[in-house]
């Protein structure tokens, strides 16, 4: 099987590296992206700091030396995994704010769908987000710059929407428009984060999602949030 981790790559594509720094051919990327799936799968049950290297190989129907093939951990699996959501969810995000319309009714709904958006991503990425967060507080770089990659493209452009707002309203923006999109930004991914600890509390994903949305639609547009 060590020859899974050998290949080419087309021009102008920039593929990912076996554990020994080739480029792996498609059936190695096709082994890679299981390893990372089990991964990603496994993290939904188990701990961060419990899963081994033996579980994720026998998961993705292979051995822990075909795993090595690609990653020299489970760290880096999990490094690799959170680089690639990171990636998307800034794409899904952050394209939200920038191709929506924040015009009349338009906007509450752009709103709405940015609000819907953090919480299905926080949902389909839970166990992952949770080794992010842990990792970040803990003082780990790696993870700290993935988590501000994630979110600081969202923010930067949350803060242009809001000053271009400000001025087709003819009214002045935020004096700390990174700050208010900061706090923004902050309250969006904690509320997605803990959302099942709010429902034990009685507090319905659709109530968080409404409240949300309210909350971003007047900061961004000046404007009280419709009924």
């Amino acid at each position: 099987m060590a020859d899974e981790a050998t290949g080419g790559t087309h021009e102008g594509e920039e593929e990912p590296r076996a554990a020994d720094g080739r480029v792996p051919g498609r059936r190695g990327r096709q082994t890679r992206q299981r390893l990372l799936d089990c991964t990603s799968r496994l993290l939904e049950e188990e701990t961060y700091r419990e899963l081994r290297v033996v579980d994720i190989a026998r998961e993705a129907g292979t051995s822990p030396a075909t795993f090595y093939q690609y990653f020299p951990d489970v760290e880096a699996a999990i490094l690799a995994l959170a680089e690639e959501m990171a990636a998307e969810g800034d794409l899904r995000l952050t394209a939200i704010v920038t191709t929506g319309s924040w015009k009349g009714a338009g906007g509450y709904r752009t709103a709405e769908s940015i609000a819907d958006a953090y919480i299905r991503f926080w949902e389909d990425n839970s166990g992952l987000m949770r080794v992010i967060d842990l990792t970040a507080e803990e003082g780990d770089g790696r993870f700290r710059a993935i988590r501000t990659m994630l979110l600081n493209r969202f923010m930067v452009a949350l803060a242009a929407v809001m000053d271009d707002e400000a001025k087709r309203s003819d009214r002045e923006a935020p004096a700390e428009l990174l700050a208010t999109a900061g706090v923004l930004v902050s309250m969006l991914s904690h509320v997605a984060a803990h959302r099942y600890g709010f429902e034990a509390h009685g507090i319905s994903a659709d109530s968080l999602r409404t409240a949300m949305a309210r909350i971003l639609y007047t900061a961004v547009t000046g404007k009280k949030a419709p009924a």
